[in-house]
């Protein structure tokens, strides 16, 4: 974990305990599993893909003051994130641009990923484990049901609903 930007990635305000209207952004690499064992890769520490897709989330959400709510891993790498952005639909243009640039980047490495962007009320609040993240609030149970929908259609799709 890199703590000189992790408190920059999970800060939120005391003062913003509210739901707010922003976007909610889910990030999945597709069949990553097999494609670890086909390459021989240790799932358990980063690797080139899980390592880039680190470095983007992490860079996607300082760019858009967005918060990790949950799936930024420094140690084993990056291979699902879901980040909010707070009142991120005044962006959403540049947004999907630059999860268009994450996708292809990604791509570029010969795995594919699922993007969902969702426009909701966001709490701004990291998740203490994958099921607070994932089922905390309906536009976030919204954003994983369009998810494994499209992961059952093959994955490898950026979906926005605003």
């Amino acid at each position: 974990m890199d703590p000189t930007r992790d408190d920059d990635l999970t800060a939120h305000s005391e003062h913003f305990s509210k739901m707010t209207p922003g976007l909610i952004v889910l990030i999945d690499l597709d069949r990553f599993e097999e494609y670890t064992m086909e390459k021989g890769l240790n799932p358990y520490v980063p690797n080139s893909v899980t390592g880039e897709l680190t470095r983007l989330v992490e860079d996607f959400a300082i760019k858009y003051r967005g918060v990790v709510v949950y799936g930024l891993d420094y140690g084993r790498g990056t291979e699902e994130a879901l980040i909010e952005i707070p009142f991120g639909c005044e962006e959403v243009g540049s947004v999907v641009k630059d999860l268009e640039n994450l996708k292809n980047r990604v791509n570029s490495y010969g795995v594919g990923v699922t993007i969902v962007v969702v426009y909701d009320y966001v709490s701004g609040k990291p998740a203490s484990n994958r099921r607070e993240a994932y089922h905390a609030t309906p536009g976030r149970r919204r954003a994983v049901k369009i998810l494994k929908d499209l992961k059952k259609k093959g994955g490898n799709i950026l979906r926005v609903e605003c």
